[in-house]
């Protein structure tokens, strides 16, 4: 009897042990801006004007929700989740309902363009929405995340934007990418992005701005003067 709890016991130690074994792997992965083929998972600046243009094309709330995406660097069920009461054009932010916390209820306010309550109330009615305590609560747009996947796919097609950058969290990527690039300190880009721990923050540090690629510059300079 000893011996049989002994080789159960030791059979469900290793089997907990493989998934952790996994779960560590997938979040390493998690913490690099490259895929496992090398390929950064973010868009560059051209990328991200060419994708809301496409959105602007396509109109409607398509339009906002790619807007909205593109500009704030939230999460897609975070987008998703918003209603009128979230958007507060007086102080010029939009205030999400931050996801992958361990308690509920945390709310981050993240600025955004003042075009972009204009859109937002074209395609929403926001402002008289939020006059109605009825309407006020309603979801912007009231699509599950697979729909919601499927716009941006098709805005990145239009853009002609690499197929395996067509997701929401290459936009995500690309905010905090491009808020890296200009030197925007770090507490401010975990803030709005709504990270739990300044290692994954980190991640965008790791990218070759303008002050480092004048510096490598100079590594070249005899090679092309020969």
């Amino acid at each position: 009897m000893g011996d049989f709890v002994s080789k159960r016991s030791r059979k469900s130690i290793g089997k907990s042990g493989r998934p952790k074994s996994r779960a560590a792997k997938s979040s390493r992965m998690e913490y690099s801006l490259y895929d496992e083929r090398g390929r950064r998972k973010y868009l560059v600046a051209a990328e991200r004007a060419a994708f809301l243009r496409a959105a602007l094309e396509v109109g409607g709330k398509t339009a906002t929700f790619c807007a909205v995406l593109t500009y704030s660097g939230a999460r897609v069920s975070e987008v998703l989740s918003l209603t009128a009461e979230r958007i507060d054009e007086a102080r010029g932010s939009i205030n999400f309902q931050t996801l992958k916390r361990r308690r509920a209820g945390v709310t981050r306010a993240v600025p955004v363009p003042p075009s972009l309550f204009v859109h937002l109330d074209n395609v929403h009615q926001f402002r008289e929405c939020q006059r109605n305590p009825v309407r006020a609560s309603d979801r912007l747009w009231p699509w599950g995340r697979s729909t919601a996947w499927r716009h941006v796919r098709r805005v990145m097609q239009l853009a002609q934007n690499p197929s395996y950058l067509a997701t929401p969290k290459s936009l995500r990527h690309a905010f905090g990418a491009e808020a890296a690039l200009r030197q925007i300190p770090l507490t401010l880009i975990k803030k709005w992005m709504g990270h739990a721990r300044m290692e994954t923050t980190g991640i965008y540090t790791s990218l070759v701005g303008d002050e480092e690629r004048k510096l490598v510059e100079l590594t070249w300079f005899n090679l092309d003067s020969n």
